[in-house]
């Protein structure tokens, strides 16, 4: 007997084992590239999260600091491609954006960014005491 995948099974068996992958390995990142920033949107080109949570878009400069919090997006457990975040601030050419992984947790509501500089709700996601997160320059 011939045994056949519909492509919805072939999808999520690859999401459910990219799942698996990502919480059992701390395989968590967020990739991006220096970009166009002038139409007011950032994008990070993939995430790999653990959990539901968020891309967040922090300012920051040659020390490499998380700085104030100017654009955020949400994301799915697993693999994220070309995920775009609304820039809430107007970003200059040569400024530095940090996109940085979130989590979901201690917030009080499911699927609303309540993070704020240096908040717990909603607050950054790290493995093995590092932020998951990249460096980018607008252009």
């Amino acid at each position: 007997m011939k045994k056949t995948l519909t492509a919805a099974a072939v999808i999520a068996t690859g999401l459910l084992a990219t799942q698996a992958f990502a919480a059992s390995h701390g395989a968590m990142a967020v990739m991006g590239e220096d970009q166009d920033v002038s139409g007011g949107t950032v994008t990070a080109s993939q995430i790999m999260a653990a959990a539901n949570g968020w891309l967040v878009v922090h300012r920051t400069d040659a020390d490499m600091k998380p700085g104030p919090v100017v654009g955020h997006a949400p994301l799915k457990a697993g693999e994220n491609s070309d995920v775009t975040a609304i820039l809430t601030e107007q970003v200059k050419s040569g400024e530095m954006l940090m996109l940085m992984l979130h989590g979901e947790d201690g917030g009080t509501r499911t699927g609303i960014f309540e993070y704020t500089l240096g908040a717990k709700e909603d607050g950054p996601v790290r493995v093995d005491g590092k932020l998951v997160m990249t460096v980018i320059t607008a252009k």
